[in-house]
């Protein structure tokens, strides 16, 4: 069985579900069909790439928006 090597923590715990859902909803939006069953070894690099930097590109937007709103 292969084991998850993932080093990254999420600061805020319980935000898993959060990010699972803006996962969907970029995947969506690029026309990108995530795998229901959770195997990704016939999922491209191109596709995963794709949608990690939308999901980093609309975090960065809304950290931006909060910081404005709070600054002001």
């Amino acid at each position: 069985m292969a084991q998850n090597n993932n080093s990254n923590k999420l600061v805020v715990q319980g935000s898993h579900a959060a990010l699972d859902q803006m996962k969907y909803e970029v995947a969506q939006e690029l026309g990108i069909a995530i795998p229901q069953d959770g195997y990704y070894g016939n999922f491209t690099t191109y596709d995963a790439g794709s949608i990690g930097g939308y999901i980093t590109k609309r975090l960065v937007t809304i950290g931006e928006q909060s910081l404005a709103g709070q600054f002001k």
